[in-house]
């Protein structure tokens, strides 16, 4: 086995790491060529790989999920390009441990030597520190290498971001993350006591986490079996990764926005699987509850009334249920919503009427509409000559009921869809009996 992996990769040594580390540590690349996953920016197109060739390393931010490579490559990148590399984590690391580092670059920059500075979580800086970087970078004393999990747009100063740039690794595909398995199966000189499926079905419990899946790697090496596990075995044996899921970071928004799109866009399967990944991940359920009731207000509407109905029905549901029976309920409200049909009217409606609204003021409604409740109200006109629609001919007046300064308007358009197309033909009559009570009294 270790022949053959020395054949496939020959840049790769993992003989050159401490032989009684862990095994992730031990399989840590040793050149920027084996970091697995990440060609598109070590490639020698990729930006990374153009940097290396020409000697000179920008200030740069790596973006990406857990365990794909980011500390490795500052580590390898200040080795290509001959930097001293110091790495600091903003999780336990304050303002004088900052201050040491930049005095210590300062000194070394004095005596000829450059230093990288990799600085793991770098969102979690606060706005005041994330400025202090700022002189060093900018006088060459450190370039800045940070790494973050989180989307930089939403935790990083525009000021640090102006003078980096940002790099964004990718999860691990199934590809990569076996080639990672090979590299451990040659470290130990003997194969995965795994099935080839239980071998795939712990490939996909690493949800592209590099290090997660070498952990459980060598978990498995770690024990003796008396036969390969098949992947009922080894999901007894393992615990699958959680996925990453924050509640108030970029992860939570992007699975809220899948859900409210695949909804719109009347595509049931793909909603019931973000409404599950969000829920599996712990998701507060109102809030999703939450959300499904504006999907039915906003995307819906009165093409489908029952639609809110749904949501609100499920929210009692499930406050009285509970998790995880409740849950039922969330995912049929779920499916009615994606499965109804679709109107914007009513929000579209809703919009156009609040900026009319702050546009004409406080004009008057007409007199005939308006109540006259005491003497000197109906010596002045209120409710002169006001009709009871419910007595008119058909229940409809056709009666103006807009200020006098102001046209009429059209803020809600019904669609021909669901229950709305009915509504377009009842406002089509009632149009239409206007315009004749209208040319009538011409």
């Amino acid at each position: 086995m270790a022949d053959l992996f020395a054949a496939q990769e020959p840049s790769f040594r993992p003989e050159a790491a401490p032989l009684n580390g862990p095994l992730a540590d031990r399989l840590r690349p040793q050149q920027l060529a084996d970091v697995v996953g990440q060609e598109h920016l070590t490639g020698p197109e990729g930006a990374i790989g153009r940097m290396v060739a020409a000697g000179k390393l920008s200030s740069i931010i790596l973006w990406g999920p857990p365990g794909t490579g980011k500390t490795t490559i500052a580590r390898l990148l200040a080795d290509a390009v001959g930097l001293r590399f110091v790495a600091i984590s903003a999780v336990f690391s304050g303002v004088a441990d900052l201050k040491k580092v930049f005095a210590e670059a300062k000194e070394y920059a004095r005596l000829g030597r450059k230093t990288l500075l990799f600085v793991d979580e770098i969102h979690r800086f606060n706005r005041a520190q994330q400025d202090g970087f700022l002189p060093y970078v900018e006088d060459g004393t450190v370039t800045l290498v940070g790494a973050t999990t989180e989307n930089p747009s939403f935790e990083l100063n525009a000021a640090v971001l102006s003078r980096a740039q940002v790099l964004i690794l990718h999860r691990l595909d199934p590809a990569a993350l076996t080639r990672l398995l090979d590299r451990a199966e040659a470290a130990e000189e003997r194969p995965l006591p795994l099935t080839p499926d239980a071998r795939d079905a712990l490939v996909a419990s690493a949800d592209g986490d590099g290090r997660f899946l070498l952990n459980q790697a060598e978990t498995l090496f770690s024990v003796q079996f008396e036969k390969p596990l098949d992947p009922a075995a080894l999901g007894d044996f393992l615990q699958r990764r959680v996925a990453v899921y924050d509640k108030d970071r970029e992860g939570h928004y992007n699975l809220i926005s899948a859900l409210h799109k695949s909804v719109r866009g009347s595509d049931p399967q793909a909603a019931l699987y973000y409404l599950a990944r969000m829920l599996t991940a712990g998701e507060e359920p109102l809030y999703v509850l939450r959300r499904l009731v504006r999907m039915a207000v906003e995307d819906i509407g009165l093409a489908d009334p029952n639609a809110l109905v749904q949501c609100l029905a499920a929210k009692d549901t499930y406050e009285f249920l509970g998790s995880p029976e409740g849950e039922l309920a969330i995912a049929q409200a779920c499916l009615y919503v994606a499965t109804a049909p679709k109107s914007n009217a009513a929000y579209m409606a809703q919009k156009a009427a609040w900026r009319s609204a702050k546009e004409t003021g406080s004009l008057m409604p007409p007199q005939n509409i308006l109540n006259a409740p005491t003497k000197l109200m109906k010596q002045i006109g209120y409710g002169a000559g006001y009709t009871y629609d419910h007595d008119a001919e058909g229940g409809f007046s056709g009666d103006n009921y807009w200020p006098e300064e102001m046209a009429p308007q059209t803020f809600y358009t019904p669609t021909d869809r669901g229950h709305e197309k009915r509504i377009a033909e009842r406002l089509a009559w009632w149009n239409e009996m206007r315009e004749r009570r209208r040319s009538d009294g011409e």
